[in-house]
């Protein structure tokens, strides 16, 4: 069957069992359809320490400017327990107007119907005048070390530039046409282990209690508030989400306690300047209140998590007018432009060319009975072919 039909390239895509790492045949899938097209295909695996080998895509249509990258991922989280679905995660069944299975939004069903706007250009004007690429990895849903961004850097190593991307995640909340990502907050992690001194629960003037200093310090991170919001984008937020003791024993006063935190922040900060303001809250915190009356400050340490994700916004206006106007004149609506949600790979490709996300309707992903609506498929696909055409035809203008 052509790669015009969405329906079909999204069915082809999920009965690949791609879970992190493992490409499950995904990749091939979409060689078969890109190639036919015209695109040279190439596959690229990616290797680091202590972590899986991940096989991942580049796909050139043309060889001249201006260049437009679709970019996205095949890969997707386990399935949980397959009993608890109502049709098999890998078997595209088609029940009630909608397709069942683990990445039909998440996001196959994106790659799917990009390609089948593709074949449709194609079929209609020709080759573009310029390129078309597609970046794929298989690593989006895991560490996202081999993945994109080292696909990025060897595309580019190779001589690869680019004009503008869309990543195709699910930016929709309730239905085609809500939402359009220009943006992303940023992400910084960390875990915070207070020291305390072990003892008997009867006897406290003999130890010290941890749990004391890390539910003052984790309050300190918490209130007041960071900033309140800007122009482009929702509050940064703090939560914490892990607190521990490794304490079993209800008589024994523990020797440490930890907590692990996550903020997305805004464009008021850097992940830097945000670090900053992070320690000097503890600090005062701990200053401020020891474990006990009269004792010493609480003392602390702060590791953070690797590579934190930095706040961007994209201005280009021929990348969104053209988008915009796109979804306006499909579904007769004008899409809100948002930075709100967590991370994607976008991310990484912000340092390349500028970068929006638009995709299905994200309700169901990562969920038991992950599904799309077979008309969407249709309607996404007639957006990303509009898409394309005025695109080119603005970066032609």
């Amino acid at each position: 069957m052509s790669s015009t039909d969405p329906i079909a390239n999204l069915a082809t895509l999920i009965r690949c069992p791609s879970v992190t790492p493992a490409e499950g045949g995904a990749l091939v899938a979409l060689e078969a359809m890109l190639s036919p097209l015209g695109f040279k295909v190439e596959r690229v695996t990616a290797t680091d320490e202590a972590t899986p080998d991940i096989e991942n895509l580049y796909a050139r249509l043309g060889s001249e400017g201006p260049h437009l990258m679709f970019a996205g991922h095949t890969d997707v989280v386990p399935v949980g327990n397959e009993a608890d679905w109502s049709h098999p995660p890998f078997a595209a069944e088609i029940a009630g107007g909608e397709m069942y299975g683990r990445g039909a939004v998440d996001m196959k069903g994106g790659i799917a119907c990009f390609v089948a706007a593709v074949a449709r250009y194609v079929e209609k004007n020709g080759k573009p005048k310029g390129s078309i690429s597609f970046l794929i990895t298989g690593d989006e849903e895991g560490p996202a070390i081999n993945g994109t961004i080292k696909l990025l850097q060897w595309a580019a190593g190779k001589g690869e530039r680019w004009d503008a991307c869309l990543v195709g995640e699910p930016t929709n909340p309730d239905q085609l046409g809500d939402m359009i990502k220009i943006g992303r907050r940023g992400s910084v992690s960390g875990k915070i282990t207070v020291h305390g001194v072990q003892g008997h629960a009867a006897y406290p003037h003999l130890a010290d209690n941890p749990v004391r200093g890390i539910l003052a310090l984790t309050q300190a991170l918490m209130d007041p508030p960071f900033d309140a919001g800007t122009e482009n984008f929702q509050p940064s937020n703090l939560e914490v989400t892990t607190v521990d003791v490794a304490n079993s024993a209800v008589n024994v006063i523990p020797a440490r306690a930890t907590a692990s935190f996550n903020i997305r922040f805004n464009d008021s900060w850097g992940a830097e300047s945000l670090q900053a303001e992070i320690i000097a809250r503890l600090d005062r915190a701990a200053k401020e209140s020891p474990l006990r009356p009269g004792r010493d400050p609480v003392k602390y340490d702060i590791v953070w998590a690797e590579r934190p994700s930095h706040v961007f916004l994209t201005h280009n206006d021929a990348l969104i007018s053209s988008l915009s106007g796109a979804v306006e004149a499909v579904v007769g609506r004008r899409p809100k432009l948002s930075t709100t949600g967590g991370t994607s790979d976008a991310r990484f490709i912000k340092d390349y060319c500028p970068v929006v996300e638009f995709g299905l309707v994200g309700q169901t992903m990562h969920m038991v009975d992950e599904r799309v609506a077979v008309a969407d498929l249709e309607t996404l696909t007639a957006i990303y072919e509009t898409f394309l055409e005025r695109w080119f035809g603005n970066a032609a203008a």
